[in-house]
């Protein structure tokens, strides 16, 4: 059965080739009732966006792919410059790291590395950057919807990367985030002796977000805490900015009552806009109030005091995305693999640990 084409989707969905087209490139230049039925027929028919159509049948681009959504965090760039002019890794997030150790492991196996990172357009205009012109690629959870991904994964390999695996054909890759959080907030409780915490978490849609809060809870109830249903707040974004926004919520909410001994947050970059909150409040942290992460951004190290957080192996998630990307290739038949990467707590001055 040969593959379904431009033309197909075109004649099911009763629009011209050139529509289609835009759809795929362009998707806010087509109507929405016009665009949502081209893309139903193209994952009916089980269609895939070309660039380079002889490429994708031999499967010889030389290219591996991976797609996640862009949360630009310019506050992060401009602290790292602030702090560390002369440490270029300093300004490097999670999806940097990843990105570093992807090229690593493909320039290992003679492949370049095409990255497609926007919310510009959808999730289906990283599908249409990305699907044509690669021989497989990697996608961090909830970026794509899994309906297109279970179209793309019968053409091309692909690998998710965190959160719980929602396809069980594709092979797959997370850390130990819910085994993490939970050994960080067992930290605060018995090696500090802090009670009072809260915990502020991202989007409801984020897998690894939500593990990180159920470590959390869990720690809490072994404690005897309180055990809440929900984060004290959520973050959609998780940046420095939200950061801020949420300690200053919490404090506000906590005016004239005890506030919090400690505020665990699901992300590096929000528990470092924390501490400038907290400066700016003038309230000194651990003395005041302990503040706590997730990730070991290289950032993390180099704020004043320095952050105690959940390290991720996140250059060795890019390395292993690329690893069962070349092995898929080599061999399509293979039993798919899902690998949990472990974490470790890293303790340093910002919950009373160490100095700095």
């Amino acid at each position: 059965m040969s593959a379904p084409t431009v033309y197909d989707v075109a004649e099911r969905s009763g629009v011209s080739i050139a529509t289609v087209s835009r759809v795929y490139r362009n998707p806010d230049s087509v109507r929405a009732q016009t665009r949502d039925r081209v893309l139903e027929a193209a994952r009916a028919l089980g269609y895939v966006p070309s660039g380079n159509a002889r490429g994708l049948a031999s499967r010889t681009t030389g290219v591996l792919g991976l797609c996640f959504p862009d949360y630009a965090d310019p506050d992060a760039e401009t602290d790292a410059e602030a702090e560390a002019e002369a440490d270029d890794s300093a300004v490097m997030l999670y999806s940097d790291q990843i990105i570093r150790g992807m090229e690593r492991a493909a320039r290992r196996h003679g492949y370049a590395l095409l990255i497609a990172a926007s919310l510009v357009g959808g999730p289906e205009s990283l599908v249409a950057k990305v699907a044509g012109r690669v021989d497989g690629f990697a996608v961090l959870a909830k970026t794509v919807p899994t309906e297109d991904l279970e179209v793309i994964s019968r053409r091309l390999p692909v690998v998710m990367l965190a959160g719980p695996r929602e396809i069980d054909h594709l092979d797959h890759i997370e850390v130990a985030n819910s085994d993490g959080e939970r050994e960080l907030a067992r930290h605060l409780i018995r090696d500090h002796g802090l009670r009072s915490l809260a915990f502020v978490g991202g989007d409801r849609e984020s897998p690894d977000a939500q593990a990180r809060f159920r470590g959390y809870q869990e720690a809490c109830r072994e404690a005897g805490l309180p055990v809440a249903d929900e984060p004290d707040l959520r973050a959609e974004m998780m940046t420095q900015a939200e950061g801020v926004r949420a300690t200053d919520a919490l404090l506000d909410r906590a005016a004239g009552r005890e506030r919090p001994e400690a505020i665990l947050f699901a992300n590096d970059q929000m528990a470092i806009g924390a501490l400038h909150a907290l400066e700016r409040r003038g309230l000194r942290v651990p003395d005041d109030i302990a503040v706590t992460g997730f990730d070991g951004i290289p950032l993390s190290r180099i704020v004043r005091p320095s952050l105690t957080t959940v390290r991720q192996p996140m250059r060795r998630l890019g390395e292993e995305a690329v690893e069962l990307l070349v092995r898929r290739l080599a061999d399509p038949a293979r039993d798919p693999v899902s690998l949990m990467l472990p974490v470790s707590v890293a303790r340093r001055a910002s919950c009373g640990c160490g100095c700095g």
